[in-house]
């Protein structure tokens, strides 16, 4: 059984508790215009290309099995995205890692043998592997698979989530969950379509579903400057959670940020916020004092 991977990150402190393993899984069915992690949106391999470290030696042209990459003598190639397979032969010539291949299908063993070699990490700091996206519910059996291994060996799991995708594919996940970060991303279904591309009625009936599983979980509020931070949002957002039952009452607000703007520019694709400022400190304290006032303890990720 295989998955497809864009990266095992270790040493993480921002996905759950204590030290962890993240792995990111490659494909999303949302498009949020402010996600950091683009190269996770494309359910197949993708080339990234690093402009201000090519050298324009020109091996990765005689070596791409599709014709995909031109080189001009002594120009930076081209990539013809429309031929290009992801088939990371080119990745394989470039010495200075101007080229970087996103997504490669490993297998359950590889990647549990990848994370539980950090078992030690996890042991002393009550940390565990975490599988991110990208979204893990358009990999259950994957994730399924691999979570249950990591349970076997003592490993504590848990998974983030923006919790669209199937009932059926989050029930089965949950089964070898110890905790869930669960996103929300807007109450609006209007905007939430807007703003990434698909409606919000899944993502709430689902973490109905989360709530009543038993499952430990955090709900999560990318927090996006003029977009989900006014306050009819953040008070529509803590009636929501007041109305999911007391063990909901709580949620974490992760401001805004634009560290994924080199990939999207590796991947030529335009990023629609790229002149949105990081909201302030004074914003983030009247959100979270908005959601205090509902009765929703609220914390801010750093």
């Amino acid at each position: 059984m295989s998955g497809l991977i864009t990266n095992i990150q270790g040493y993480s402190i921002h996905d759950g508790p204590g030290i962890r393993t993240v792995v990111f899984l490659k494909g999303c069915g949302l498009e949020c215009q402010w996600c950091s992690n683009p190269e996770c949106i494309s359910a197949r391999p993708e080339i990234g290309f690093f402009r201000s470290l090519c050298t324009a030696c020109g091996r990765c042209e005689s070596v791409c099995p599709e014709e995909a990459l031109i080189c001009k003598a002594g120009q930076p190639p081209s990539i013809d995205r429309q031929r290009c397979s992801g088939c990371g032969e080119c990745v394989s010539v470039c010495y200075y890692k101007a080229l970087v291949l996103y997504g490669r299908k490993m297998d359950v063993v590889e990647v549990f043998d990848a994370v539980k070699r950090d078992a030690i990490f996890y042991q002393a700091s009550g940390g565990g592997v975490t599988v991110s996206g990208g979204e893990v519910l358009l990999q259950p059996d994957f994730v399924s698979k691999l979570l249950e291994n990591c349970r076997g060996d003592g490993i504590h799991t848990c998974i983030e989530t923006s919790g669209f995708g199937a009932e059926s594919a989050f029930r089965q996940i949950l089964h070898y969950t110890d905790l869930v970060l669960f996103d929300l991303k807007h109450m609006d279904n209007e905007k939430h379509i807007r703003y990434t591309g698909q409606p919000n009625n899944l993502i709430l009936s689902n973490a109905r579903v989360l709530v009543e599983s038993g499952v430990e979980f955090l709900f999560r509020m990318p927090l996006i400057p003029g977009i989900n931070d006014e306050v009819q949002n953040i008070r529509k957002t803590a009636d929501f959670l007041t109305d999911l039952g007391d063990r909901a009452r709580r949620i974490e607000i992760m401001p805004y940020h634009r560290l994924g703007k080199g990939k999207y520019e590796s991947l030529e694709i335009q990023y629609r916020l790229a002149e949105l400022p990081v909201p302030e400190s004074d914003c983030l304290e009247v959100v979270r004092n908005t959601f205090e006032e509902s009765g929703i303890s609220c914390t801010i990720s750093k």
